[in-house]
Order: structure tokens, then C-alpha cells, then sequence
């Protein structure tokens, strides 16, 4: 009983370490600027108010780079449960020459830094002439190492008996994987759709070197721009946090159920 004592006990420190500055973040985003300067500093707001963020939307094309994130962040979340699953099945469930050789290099290229293939997938897009345009900023990200692996290692432990009798009643490869296999697939394409959201809504070295106009800024490439232009406005940078972190707690605390039983089924740490 003691063990169990501390160890919520233990468990409710680290919550409130890791909740309150994001709490202190969102309660100062409805002060005043004057109340946010004050030394020392308040938790709770004296006067309450909404003005940073009516002033960050004024100021800012703030609505456009949301939107602009959002069509990123859906994009890659459509094509990395597609592509990514469908690969996933190839190497669990395919037998061909060289199966085990290619996932190898799926696993090596998890290990290479996304910094150092950048140059050459730039040069890739411009050649494409998809600078400054959604599809050169999503291209990249449809299809993910991490996605391969997540997916191929939950899809190797379905029976293969499921698979095996589907083919002896006549059925085709495609018509297995999207009627039988994908639906059983749940945990691990919630898991997977999570886990690309928010690193699509999050990625900024990517979209700030593809997009060169304003009106193709994602979220944190507008509020990194904005920051260095308002640098002394603590009031609007801090609502421009708020709405860059917020959608991506909300969706998170409706979908963690399926996220932990995503990690739990695939063995992903």
C-alpha cells in the first residue's frame, strides 16, 4: 500500500511539472500586457481578457497560416495511414525476394536525421517546380520510416491464417488489405495518425525552407516570423503559442486511448 502511495504520489509531481507551464502559458495569454510585466509575476489573471488574441489575428495572417497547417497536417496524416499500411503489409504478409534486405533499409533510414536528406529533397522539389506550394511542402511526409515500421510490425502479428483463407476463397491482395486487414488495424492507424499530426503541425525547418510567401506559412513558421517582429509584445507571442499548442492537446486527450494501445500492440517505445 505504502509502495502505491508514492508512487501516485511520484506520479502526480511529474503531472504538475509538466502541466503548469503550459497552464501558466494559457492563463497569460488572457492578461493584460501591464499584468504580464508585472514583477513579481501572478498566477491567476487580475482582469481578464481576450485582446492578445483579437490583436494576434489583426496583426498577423494567423487564420491563413491555421489553415495552411491544417491542410498539411491532414494531408500527411491521409497519406501515411494509406502508404504507410500498405508497405507495412508487403513486409508482413508478402513473401518476395528481398523483403528482408529493404525493411533493413527502412530501419537504417529511421537512424539518418531528417536534416541531412533535406538538401537533396529540396533540389527534388525545385526541379519539380513545387517551391512555395502545398504539394512541395506535403510530398515529403506522405510516407514515413517510422510509419513502415509502426505498421508492419502490428500487421505481422494478425494471423496469417485470416490471410491464407482469404486467398483460397478467391480473394485479391487489395481486396485482403482493405477488408480484412485495415479494419483490424485500428490501434495502430490511430497511433500512427497521431504521432504524424503532430509532427506535421509541429515541423518548421521544412515548411519555413519550401514556403517563401506569407500566404503559405504553416502555424509555427507565422508565429517564428511574428516573434521576431514583436519581440517585446509578450501578450500576443504568448496567445500565438496558445494557438499553435492547443489543437494538438485537445486532439491528443480525445485519442490518447488509442495511442497507448497503439504503443502497446506494436512494441513502439
Amino acid at each position: 500500500m505504502t509502495r502505491r502511495v508514492w508512487t501516485y504520489a511520484g506520479l502526480a509531481v511529474g503531472l504538475v511539472l509538466v502541466a503548469f507551464p503550459f497552464g501558466w502559458t494559457l492563463l497569460a495569454s488572457v492578461k493584460p500586457e501591464s499584468e504580464i510585466r508585472r514583477d513579481p509575476p501572478t498566477f491567476l489573471p487580475d482582469q481578464w481578457t481576450f485582446g492578445n488574441y483579437a490583436g494576434l489575428f489583426e496583426r498577423t495572417q494567423m487564420d491563413q497560416a491555421f489553415l495552411n497547417s491544417t491542410v498539411v497536417a491532414l494531408a500527411a496524416v491521409a497519406g501515411n495511414l494509406l502508404f504507410c499500411s500498405m508497405v507495412g503489409y508487403a513486409f508482413a504478409k508478402l513473401p518476395f525476394r528481398g523483403r528482408n534486405v529493404l525493411f533493413g533499409l527502412v530501419l537504417v533510414q529511421m537512424m539518418v536525421p531528417a536534416i541531412v536528406v533535406m538538401i537533396p529533397q529540396f533540389v527534388l522539389i525545385a526541379r519539380f517546380g513545387l517551391v512555395n506550394t502545398f504539394l512541395g511542402i506535403i510530398l515529403p511526409t506522405v510516407v514515413t520510416p517510422l510509419g513502415i515500421f509502426l505498421m508492419r510490425q502490428f500487421i505481422a502479428d494478425i494471423p496469417d491464417e485470416l490471410v491464407h483463407a482469404a486467398r483460397v476463397d478467391g480473394a485479391r491482395e487489395f481486396r485482403i488489405f482493405f477488408q480484412i486487414v485495415l479494419p483490424l488495424c485500428k490501434p495502430a492507424l490511430a497511433t500512427l495518425g497521431l504521432i504524424t499530426f503532430f509532427t506535421s503541425w509541429n515541423a518548421f525547418i521544412w515548411p519555413a525552407v519550401v514556403a517563401q510567401s506569407e500566404d503559405m506559412y504553416t502555424l509555427p513558421v507565422a508565429l517564428a516570423i511574428f516573434n521576431n517582429a514583436q519581440a517585446t509584445q509578450y501578450g500576443l507571442v504568448i496567445a500565438g503559442a496558445v494557438v499553435v499548442v492547443l489543437p494538438i492537446l485537445v486532439i491528443f486527450l480525445f485519442l490518447q486511448r488509442y495511442f497507448v494501445q497503439g504503443t502497446t500492440f506494436t512494441g513502439l517505445k
